[in-house]
């Protein structure tokens, strides 16, 4: 069973409570490292232990949420192993997958529906990765050592 690693903040915390449900029912393993609760809370506290889930390898992918997206996918990404895209369209996750293999979808709770959100995180679990010219690319993403050639 594909494991999803979960994360959002106090403005997403609904959203997350409903989006859950919906891949568990699809046969996903859904591992929720918060918040769990609508009381105020920093999306970083939950954010990190899910990229930590992601890069191990202990969650196939990963998926996060706050109020406009942007807090989350900004702490998702100083991780050197996440890949987190920002999508409030379908075909944003699915370029998302196929050109940047993210490995962590962000939703932005405040400016999505709960339908919305459902057809954009389908859209980014039925999508693969096409590689190719794409491999390349996204073999530039780590930090370079200064001086390296890439």
């Amino acid at each position: 069973m594909t494991k999803i690693a979960m994360a959002s903040d106090h403005a997403a915390y609904e959203l997350k409570e409903i989006i859950k449900p919906y891949l568990q029912e699809k046969g996903y393993e859904v591992v929720d490292f918060g918040t769990h609760s609508p009381e105020s809370s920093d999306y970083a506290d939950f954010g990190h232990p899910a990229a930590f889930a992601v890069e191990k390898g202990e969650c196939a992918f990963g998926v996060g949420m706050c109020g406009s997206g942007q807090g989350m996918q900004i702490t998702l990404n100083k991780h050197q192993g996440i890949r987190a895209a920002l999508c409030w369209l379908p075909e944003l996750a699915a370029l998302a997958r196929q050109h940047n293999d993210a490995n962590f979808l962000v939703l932005p709770a405040r400016f999505i529906s709960a339908d919305e959100a459902k057809k954009i995180v389908d859209t980014y679990l039925e999508s693969t990765f096409e590689g190719g010219r794409h491999q390349r690319r996204v073999a530039k993403i780590p930090v370079p050592v200064e001086g390296e050639i890439l």
